[in-house]
This record gives C-alpha cells, sequence and structure tokens, in this order.
C-alpha cells in the first residue's frame, strides 16, 4: 500500500502539471508557434474526457473507462485465444478430472472450459471485481465530499459534483491499469483464491502459461496439466459447497465497507481547498490525509478471510497432490512453486492490494494443507470433504494451530460431525417440507 489516498497516483515527473514557469513543462513555450492541431487533438481528448465522466454518474467508478484502458494497454501483448489452445485446455481438464475423481468425494464441478486471453479475462471477471471494487470507491470517494463542512461545500457548489464525476474516473482508469497489469500474469481463473469468473467454467490463460512455463525446466504439457487440475479441484469446491463463493466475496466486502476516513484530517484538506481552483482540490486528494485506517472489524474480517483462503488452498494443494501422484514427475517442483508465488505475495496480491485495499494471501496454506493431510490420513477422504458441508463445520484458525487436536476431535466423538450433518438436513427439510398431519378420527375407524 501506498501513503496516498486511494485512487490517485502522484506524477513520476513535477514537470508534467505544465506550470513551470521555467518552460520545462508541456505548455507551450515563449517563441514557439501556437500548433492549431495540437488544440484540435486537445479538444477532441477533452470531449472523450467528458463524454467518459458522463457515463461515470450511475456509480463511483467509470468501469467502462476501466475495461477500456486494461484492454488498450494489453492489446500489444498478443495471447490471443485459438482453436488449438482451447483443445489443449479442454483435454487437460478433462485428464484433471479422471484424477480427481479417486481422491476426493466432490464431483467434477466445471461444465464448460474456456482458453482465455488476458483480454477475456478482463472481460469474464469484471462482473466480480465491480462487486468487491463498488464498496471501497463509494466510501472513499465520498467520504472526504459529505464531511467537509457545510460553507465549505456551499462555496464549492456545482464543482463537488465535477470532482465526484472525476473521482469516478479515476478510480477507474487505476482499476484499469491494476487489472492490466494483474491480467498479463494470472494464470488461471481461480488463482487468486476468490471465484472470479462465471459459475462452472474452468478457464485457463495459455498465453499467460507459457511465459509463466519459460521460467522453469519443466515440458509445457506437464505445466498445464498441473495447473488445470488446480483449477478443476478449485471448481468442484466452488460448485458444491454453495455456501463458499458467497463467504469469500461476502467478507472481502465486509472488508471494504469498514474502511474508516479520519474526519479530523477531513477538516485539515478543507483548509487546503480553493473552490476557485480546481487544482487544489487534486492537489489535496494526494496529501495522504485520506489514507484509510484499519478498524477492529476490518481485523476480525480480514482473519476470517485469511483462514478461509488458507483451508480452500490447503485443500486444493493436497488434492490435487493426490490426484497427479506420480504421473507428472515434475509435480512437487511445481506445487513448491505455486506455494511460493501465492505465499510471498506476489504481483497479483500486490495488484489486489490497491485495489480493494487488503493482501489478499493465504498466510497459513501450509498449516492448512498438514490439517486436511491429517484428517484425510486418519478418516478417510469422505469424511474429509464431508466438513465443507457446512460453513460451521470448517477448523478455524485455531485449529490450525493444532491440527492433531481438530484430527483427534472427529475421533474422539466419531458421530459427532454425522449429527451435525444430520441435523442441518433436517432443518432443511422442515423449512421445505410441512409436518404431517397425525390420524383423524376416521382413520381410526
Amino acid at each position: 500500500m501506498t501513503d496516498l489516498p486511494f485512487g490517485f497516483d502522484v506524477s513520476p515527473d513535477p514537470d508534467d502539471r505544465g506550470d513551470d514557469s521555467s518552460g520545462s513543462g508541456r505548455g507551450p513555450q515563449q517563441g514557439q508557434p501556437f500548433d492549431i492541431g495540437q488544440l484540435g487533438q486537445m479538444l477532441s481528448q477533452l470531449g472523450q474526457m467528458l463524454s467518459q465522466t458522463r457515463a461515470s454518474d450511475d456509480g463511483p467508478v467509470n468501469y467502462d473507462l476501466a475495461k477500456q484502458i486494461a484492454v488498450r494497454q494489453l492489446a500489444g501483448s498478443g495471447g490471443t485465444s485459438g482453436a488449438d489452445q482451447s483443445a489443449a485446455v479442454a483435454d487437460a481438464v478433462h485428464l484433471a478430472e479422471m484424477w480427481l475423481d479417486p481422491v476426493t468425494s466432490l464431483p467434477a464441478g466445471a461444465r464448460t472450459t474456456q482458453a482465455w486471453s488476458a483480454t477475456d479475462w478482463v472481460e469474464k471477471t469484471m462482473p466480480t471485481w465491480q462487486r468487491l471494487f463498488d464498496p471501497v470507491a463509494r466510501r472513499m470517494a465520498g467520504a472526504w465530499v459529505e464531511n467537509l463542512p457545510e460553507d465549505a461545500k456551499q462555496a464549492a457548489g456545482p464543482l463537488l459534483s465535477m470532482v465526484r464525476q472525476m473521482g469516478g474516473m479515476a478510480f477507474g482508469s487505476q482499476l484499469g491499469n491494476a487489472l492490466a497489469q494483474l491480467a498479463a500474469e494470472v494464470l488461471t481463473s481461480s488463482e487468486v483464491g476468490l471465484p472470479l469468473g462465471a459459475d462452472s467454467t474452468a478457464a485457463l490463460l495459455p498465453a499467460n502459461i507459457e511465459k509463466f512455463t519459460s521460467g522453469l525446466e519443466r515440458p509445457a504439457s506437464e505445466v498445464l496439466v498441473f495447473l488445470a487440475t488446480r483449477e478443476a479441484a478449485h471448481q468442484r469446491l466452488f460448485t458444491h459447497v454453495p455456501w463458499l463463493r458467497q463467504r469469500l466475496l461476502g467478507t472481502v466486502e465486509e472488508f471494504a465497507r469498514g474502511i474508516k476516513v479520519d474526519t479530523v484530517a477531513l477538516e485539515q484538506l478543507a483548509t487546503q481547498i480553493d473552490p476557485g481552483n480546481p487544482a487544489s482540490i487534486e492537489d489535496a486528494m494526494r496529501s495522504g490525509l485520506l489514507e484509510p485506517q484499519t478498524t477492529p472489524e476490518q481485523k476480525a474480517a480480514l482473519g476470517r478471510l485469511e483462514t478461509l483462503l488458507a483451508l480452500v488452498e490447503g485443500w486444493v494443494d493436497v488434492v490435487v497432490a493426490d490426484a497427479v501422484g506420480e504421473r507428472l514427475p515434475g509435480a512437487e517442483a511445481l506445487r513448491e512453486t505455486l506455494r511460493r508465488r501465492r505465499a510471498s505475495g506476489g504481483p497479483a496480491e500486490q495488484t489486489f492490494a490497491t485495489l480493494v485495499g487488503l493482501e489478499l494471501r493465504p498466510r497459513r496454506l501450509r498449516a492448512a494443507a498438514a490439517l486436511w493431510r491429517l484428517v484425510g490420513d486418519q478418516h478417510g477422504i469422505d469424511r474429509r470433504d464431508e466438513i465443507w458441508t457446512h460453513p460451521d463445520l470448517v477448523p478455524t484458525a485455531a485449529d490450525l494451530d493444532d491440527p492433531m487436536e481438530f484430527a483427534e476431535r472427529l475421533g474422539a466423538e466419531p458421530t459427532a460431525l454425522d449429527d451435525s450433518i444430520a441435523e442441518l438436513e433436517r432443518t432443511e427439510r422442515g423449512e421445505a417440507d410441512p409436518p404431517l398431519a397425525g390420524p383423524t378420527d376416521s382413520d381410526n375407524g
């Protein structure tokens, strides 16, 4: 995270502002002829900007602009998906599903397989990003305006509406740049740990996988099948554990909604704004005074998210290791590479941190994998996978601290899990079906 308020960047060169009296800025220098063609280009850009601003009136972020920026940045990177790549991905996922069947009781979850380009990833995941990004943007874009003193609001007048609209463009610009970076690196639709794509769709990015493979000493086909197995395992969880998708995304939203802005800093910010000088608004927003504060509620949400992410990634890690077994000679090396890629907070996690304000990292992946391995070894894969039946049954952060105790607890009370599941099933049946009527007099007669 930077020290800047969310959604705004400092220009890398102070001369870029064009207000340097030395003539080193972008404005026309003394003695240079005025270029009417440059004026036309400027007016055209202004008209496009105003059009985009109007498009952002419905929300805090101009998502059309975000998509345009991301797609434009990715245009020169190549990586379009063709029929051959689609067939290779489909074959890899099909093979992965056959390998997964004996090692988990959860059935195949992917009804569709797709080979995505980086641009496809931006388009297919944008609805989920909008859901995750909106709460943050709404809090940050509106907080400073809503908390300004009334006299400052009245003095600014219509300028505040313009600032809100420009804020939507600023957020859209940042989102577009961040998604472009992430789209150029991500390998599968589930790599960041969240179900970003459509339901029951296993998607891999062959061009990105090819770049990833170039740094490894393994055959490309082996890497593709290994990643396909991870993607298929994720889809089994996301499809057949109904509460999981909502719990993951809902916890991120809960974190975002809890963002607080220091009202004392807002009062200080108001003293720096000259309503007659729009540049002073941008300078004030760049000052760092609006850096969001982490609240106890957010810390609690973050703890729950990290535990759940670790449980998901740990389960995937274990079942994929069992599925590929001795079939892929480089599986263990690939497994460790991906573990480190996730746990070290690589570019994907850093990008997510700038977008939503938190680091999406399964910090306790190894502990979670050890727990799932222990439960599977002691109680079998059916009992291990039954734990996903309800969120109240999954291990807690304390269980990750002592996986042996969790496994022993299941063994010491062999019917506890079964009783919990049966109780949940009885409750669901009771809600769905009316109670049967008792015998009547006519029945007895």
